[in-house]
């Protein structure tokens, strides 16, 4: 099941979106032939899907989904919150394979960034009891075959931190808005214990540990970016829900993990003064959700 919502991206609004195997678009004057550095437009319209394809149906139902933002005009960019595939089905590289072609069969360029669905969780025996970090390694070796540059047909260049070994953490400006597809999973950002273990793991650690700090960077270099070049906005891309409304008093161990990148946006948003516009993917229920918070002009 696919929703499609649009939201206008300007300097006089700004929203809080979670995206279920949803598409949204910002609203704004059709652009197909320009990459993402083109920041010459005072608008910007941009397709957003997230948390898709789960299960049979929504496999089957995907190329159809791809099509239809083909099909739109108005939209030169594509991006994907993560989570191609639910957390209940086999990582494996077959499958992986099958994803990787239909976000070839995008005609715009494509911008990624991994969900806890496609590495984290694949410890798990439904999963097909593999180790993370080998899967994280296949996420980056079949998804990001060309560090700098997105997936798509009209692959453009990106911002990346491959040389820190983060090829998934890109960076690029469109409409004078800074964007920042920032690698933040679920599983409280990938510290639940693996299958079989009570306590995250040394070398699992370590990865949160190096992510997370690859993060931090990237939202200052954003941040430090569009305030040098007065941009009109900020825009971050993150798989994981880390301001979930729907639980009260969440467990320390469900969220310990998003604090110090919490505490960071919420710093660097603050001294912007400027919208900044925060994308994650999340599913609630079989039925896709999308909750709005407008915000005073900036």
């Amino acid at each position: 099941m696919t929703r499609w919502r649009r939201m206008v991206l300007s300097p006089a609004t700004a929203a809080v979106v979670a995206v279920g195997a949803l598409t949204t678009t910002a609203s704004a004057q059709p652009d197909k032939a320009n990459g993402p550095e083109n920041a010459n437009e005072h608008a910007f319209t941009f397709a957003v899907i997230g948390d898709i394809p789960y299960g049979d149906a929504q496999i089957a139902r995907f190329p159809a989904v791809v099509d239809e933002i083909n099909a739109d005009p108005a939209v030169p960019l594509v991006d994907h919150l993560g989570d191609i595939k639910s957390g209940s089905s086999v990582c494996s590289d077959d499958y992986f394979a099958t994803i990787k072609r239909q976000f070839d069969r995008f005609v715009d360029p494509l911008v990624y960034t991994p969900g806890d669905n496609e590495w984290t969780d694949c410890h798990r025996p439904n999963n097909g009891s593999y180790n993370p970090l080998e899967r994280l390694a296949a996420v980056r070796r079949i998804f990001f075959p060309h560090p700098g540059k997105t997936l798509g047909q009209h692959s453009v260049k990106v911002r990346t931190q491959a040389d820190r070994g983060f090829v998934e953490n890109v960076s690029y400006r469109r409409a004078d808005v800074g964007f920042a597809a920032l690698h933040i999973v679920g599983s409280n950002n990938s510290l639940l214990p693996w299958t079989g273990h009570t306590a995250p793991a040394p070398e699992q650690l370590a990865e949160v540990q190096q992510r997370t700090a690859a993060t931090l960077c990237l939202i200052d270099q954003i941040f430090d970016q569009a305030t040098k070049d007065k941009q009109r906005a900020v825009v971050l891309l993150t798989q994981a829900d880390m301001f979930d409304p729907t639980v009260p008093n969440p467990p320390f161990a469900d969220h310990s993990g998003f604090q110090p990148i919490v505490r960071e946006i919420a710093k660097r948003s603050a001294a912007f003064g400027k919208p900044v516009y925060l994308f994650n993917g999340i599913v609630t229920s079989s039925i896709p959700t999308l909750r709005w918070r407008p915000a005073r002009p900036g």
